[in-house]
């Protein structure tokens, strides 16, 4: 089952630093590993993903750099910042509270 664009939404950055907090990465590996991850639930489009890169860049949360590619086209990798960093363990902790209260208000465990 796929899941809904309004939901992921709000949680489009966190999850692109939860990727970057694991090692530098580019725009596609990180759409491939989340589909991957949620066996094709979730797929981000590509506007989704290079507009969340340039807000989260343009805030401080990530840096970019080209790779040197020997075979193919050259990549722009992105690196989590200790902003970047901290802002992902606040989400953390804010999706922890909001699970909790969705999970009372819906039926949960």
């Amino acid at each position: 089952m796929a899941i809904s664009a309004d939901i992921l939404r709000g949680y489009t950055d966190t999850i692109i630093l939860t990727q970057l907090s694991q090692g530098d990465s580019y725009g596609y590996r990180i759409s491939r590993e989340a589909a991957q991850m949620t066996q094709g639930g979730l797929e981000m489009k590509e506007a989704t993903l290079y507009t969340a890169f340039r807000r989260l860049e343009g805030s401080g949360m990530i840096t970019s750099y080209w790779g040197d590619e020997q075979s193919g086209a050259r990549r722009r990798y992105y690196t989590i910042t200790p902003l970047g960093l901290e802002k992902l363990h606040q989400d953390r902790l804010v999706w922890q509270e909001t699970r909790q209260m969705l999970d009372m208000l819906i039926g949960g465990e």
